[in-house]
């Protein structure tokens, strides 16, 4: 339990960094070119402050689910999807929106 518990955190901390780059330092190279290649320029800072907030989210429901098995082992199914299910949907939200499809 202890080593999943380690490579979910690990992994929660490799979302979360991926995500705090994209939404504060406007790494949209970080994303594959077919995710934006129809957002306009003016429209990039927003597209990535909703990805990164969408990636983040994944990292957070991951990162506590992980914490959760370091303690408590039956409780770690309410974070995991909480936070993936959160976190696709902002990212479905800003690709509608800013790509003009979910698609690419």
């Amino acid at each position: 339990m202890i080593l999943a518990a380690i490579i979910e955190i690990a992994v929660a901390a490799v979302c979360i960094v991926i995500g705090v780059l994209l939404w504060a330092k406007r790494m949209i190279s970080l994303l594959h070119d077919y995710h934006y290649k129809h957002v306009k320029e003016e429209d990039i800072p927003a597209y990535t402050r909703l990805m990164g907030i969408g990636i983040i989210l994944i990292g957070a429901g991951i990162f506590v689910t992980g914490l959760l098995n370091l303690f408590y082992s039956s409780f770690w199914w309410i974070p995991l999807p909480a936070g993936f299910f959160t976190g696709v949907v902002v990212i479905l939200v800003a690709q509608k929106k800013y790509n003009g499809s979910v698609m690419g």
